[in-house]
């Protein structure tokens, strides 16, 4: 059962409905004697993922964790249990350019807190939203950025997920855009020297993943 939250208003009205004064009225039939009338000697509160921590964390006891290598993408994070219940809503699971406005509402709605939240954990004055993939929006990021600078040239790191790279190369090949590869280190990370030297003054940006494709964060 998920938890519902009421505000002492929504409690007050609710006692008012059943001609109760207080909580406590609900538990008259029980004699005092058998009442606990103090604290019970619990640990504090946790968040949810603090619980599902707790609960992997006995879990090892009995063996030992899986460490993932998945990578591209498929990386191991904490994931809400409210996601299973938001995804499958239309306003996301169909999040697409809504053409006719009258009847999406909802659609704009979450669109607008959608940009305002990456706004606000980036710091950007700006977001984009409604875009059909990563790979595509990454595209057309890059693609803006030749637009608003007027240079004709693009670094991109190697450690992108190919598949984002693919899509770059499939538009950059039809604007006759140049786009320069940096390669990756050992570490996984993109190589800062021969990104130095793959910065000119006609490069009109440099893309990057963080984290990459093989999970490292760039740094």
């Amino acid at each position: 059962m998920r938890y519902l939250p009421k505000s002492p208003a929504d409690r007050e009205a609710m006692l008012k409905a059943i001609g109760k004064r207080s909580i406590d009225d609900l538990f008259a039939p029980i004699p005092a004697e058998y009442r606990l009338n103090r604290d019970l000697k619990v640990p504090r509160q946790m968040a949810e993922s603090e619980i599902v921590e707790w609960f992997r964390e006995r879990s090892h006891e009995n063996g030992d964790g899986y460490t993932t290598f998945l990578g591209a993408g498929a990386y191991y994070h904490y994931r809400p249990v409210i996601i299973d219940s938001l995804i499958p809503r239309g306003e996301f699971l169909t999040a697409y350019t809504p053409y006719q406005a009258e009847v999406s509402q909802g659609t704009l709605q979450s669109i607008f807190e959608f940009q305002t939240m990456i706004c606000e954990l980036t710091g950007m004055e700006v977001a984009n939203a409604s875009m059909y993939d990563g790979s595509t929006a990454a595209t057309e990021a890059v693609m803006m950025a030749v637009r608003l600078t007027g240079r004709q040239s693009v670094v991109v790191a190697r450690a992108v997920h190919p598949e984002y790279r693919e899509v770059q190369a499939t538009y950059a090949h039809h604007q006759g855009l140049p786009i320069a590869s940096v390669p990756f280190s050992d570490s996984g990370r993109i190589d800062l020297e021969e990104l130095g030297r793959s910065v000119t003054a006609e490069t009109a940006c440099v893309l990057i993943q963080s984290p990459n494709f093989f999970g490292t964060i760039e740094d």
